[in-house]
């Protein structure tokens, strides 16, 4: 519609200039401009209310494949990304991603056709006189691909300076506790202003270089314009308006703008697509990335016990790593057995039991539960049957009901009662004002730490496992606390395999089985009496806990 008013417009002004104009003729054409106007004008604003919301239904597709991706991670893989680089992903990235796919669906389309209507309708009204835009056109395309190619390398490294600007407002946000208490806030202030002035200083350089874009393309312009008055209005008095006249001349400076202006955008949308295209890859580097664990073909989907059984089994955290995690563990566990699993900082306790619901693979040798190796079980069955209470505890945005209910969805409330009185955890929970419905603050922020961990404890219950995990998962509440949930557990889940990781031996000291590691190695089994008797590393624990004990 555009391209068509400026040749409707000369026909008009030729027939004004000729004085062959009459009001019918003034009206059909004027009512000709008015319709392709209009039409335009509907048109410009149906494309801009579609390729909002295409792009903005694309950004949502695209933060949604990239969270339920990343929800499908193994921790393999997880480890690849920080939580702060997938939170620029998902936000930066694909708004600039958005971004350009909202310029490439609507301009990338108009401004071609703009482009190649303009220099049709030019060549079909003006002959020879258009051969100027063949000589500016070029001129300006390889202006603008210099200048994209000297801001790309700047634009791939500036996204990663985000990722360790997201990383220093993560850090400090989750640990501002700890930064008050040792008054480092002008430490913090200041490493968070280097690491944006970084970020800034890069797109400075970057947007030093873009800014060229404008002036090379008004240049391209008014040299087009000066190139067109000039040689038309000769052209225009030589031929005394023979070959060339006013309506023309006119049409073809709108036509010489229409064209450059086509550029302009299309100029724009690199610049777009130079940004975008850094975080385009980064998204796809979490989109594409496969989970290293996944479910197996006639997966089982049934655990029939809580039988544990280790077979040779060695473990490294990447397969580059020279040194394993673990290495040539064997243990058997019995459905409903309590296995004690004692050893120091960095013997691999944390790593032992994540074998178990399969959050790793083993490197060599095989992990079965019930019988059957856990790479045979459907994921979700699986983990299922295994509640994990993690050594760093996690409480979610939400009521103590929606917390607990993640270990039972369809959980009553005299369920959730039961479970927490198991847990000691009813006790507190009564002495909020709005009890089950107290609201918990993101990360659990407005309870302790024993609290937490009591909670958490409840909601692993709550899911009736066939094996129990605790990871060091007590070791915020007091020995006698710590001494009732064991008892509970004993009695009310006689039948669940419980493995408990601790620190101290009270702990553990009346468990079926205690596991003593050592540098990713076993170093003792036995009961609380044949390790005191027999393991040096353990009778070293015990003593000097005992000992410190009789001093209180």
């Amino acid at each position: 519609m555009e391209c068509l008013i400026p040749f409707v417009a000369s026909k008009l002004l030729k027939f004004i200039q000729d004085g062959e104009i009459e009001i019918t003729t003034l009206s059909i054409y004027g009512g000709i401009l008015v319709a392709l106007a209009l039409f335009s004008l509907a048109f410009g604003a149906l494309a801009g209310t579609h390729c909002s919301i295409a792009s903005c239904g694309f950004a949502k597709n695209l933060r949604g494949e990239l969270f339920e991706n990343s929800q499908n991670f193994s921790f393999e893989n997880i480890d690849k990304f920080s939580s702060s680089s997938l939170v620029t992903r998902m936000t930066t990235d694909v708004t600039n991603v958005q971004q350009s796919f909202m310029m490439i669906i609507r301009t990338a389309i108009r401004s071609p056709l703009m482009f190649i209507f303009s220099i049709v309708m030019a060549f079909t009204l003006a002959g020879s006189m258009a051969i100027i835009f063949v000589i500016v056109v070029p001129i300006l395309l390889f202006a603008l691909l210099m200048i994209m190619r000297k801001a790309m390398p700047i634009f791939k490294k500036v996204f990663k300076k985000y990722d360790r600007l997201n990383a220093s407002v993560q850090e400090n946000v989750k640990g501002m506790r700890v930064v008050k208490s040792f008054v480092r806030e002008d430490y913090e202030s200041e490493k968070f202003k280097a690491a944006s002035e970084d970020v800034r200083n890069d797109f400075i350089k970057a947007e030093k270089i873009l800014a060229f874009n404008n002036p090379v393309m008004q240049l391209c312009m008014y040299a087009l314009m000066l190139f067109v008055c000039f040689f038309g209005s000769r052209l225009i008095i030589s031929s005394n308006e023979a070959s060339f006249d006013v309506g023309k001349f006119s049409a073809l400076l709108t036509y010489g703008m229409q064209i450059l202006s086509s550029l302009m955008m299309l100029s724009m949308i690199f610049v777009m697509i130079t940004m975008s295209g850094e975080s385009a890859r980064r998204i796809c580097e979490v989109i594409d990335e496969k989970s290293t664990i996944t479910n197996p073909e006639n997966a089982v989907t049934e655990v029939k016990n809580g039988d544990i059984d280790f077979s040779n089994v060695s473990f490294k955290y990447a397969k580059r790593a020279e040194k394993c995690a673990l290495e040539n563990i064997d243990i058997h566990i019995k459905s409903g057995q309590t296995v004690g699993i004692i050893g120091g900082t960095g013997s691999s306790k944390s790593s032992l039991i994540q074998l178990i619901p399969r959050l790793y693979d083993v490197t060599e040798g095989s992990v079965s539960v019930g019988g059957i190796d856990v790479r045979n079980y459907d994921l979700n069955t699986l983990r299922n049957e295994v509640a994990v209470v993690l050594q760093k505890n996690v409480l979610f945005s939400g009521t103590i009901k929606e917390n607990l209910r993640w270990g039972n969805e369809n959980a009553t409330d005299e369920e959730l009662e039961h479970v927490c009185k198991l847990a000691c955890a009813d006790e507190f929970i009564n002495s909020f004002p709005k009890k089950y419905d107290t609201y918990i603050e993101q990360g659990g922020t407005n309870v302790s730490g024993g609290q937490k961990q009591r909670l958490c404890i409840a909601r692993a219950l709550l899911k009736k496992p066939k094996i129990l995990i605790l990871d060091d998962s007590t070791s915020a509440v007091d020995t006698k606390t710590d001494a009732f949930i064991r008892k509970s557990m004993r009695e009310e889940i006689p039948n669940t395999t419980k493995i408990i990781i601790a620190q101290r031996i009270s702990s553990v000291e009346d468990a079926d089985m205690i596991i003593v590691l050592d540098d990713g190695k076993i170093n003792g089994i036995g009961t609380h009496n044949e390790l005191i008797a027999n393991n040096a590393i353990y009778n070293e624990v015990y003593t000097s806990q005992t000992k410190g004990a009789k001093m209180e």
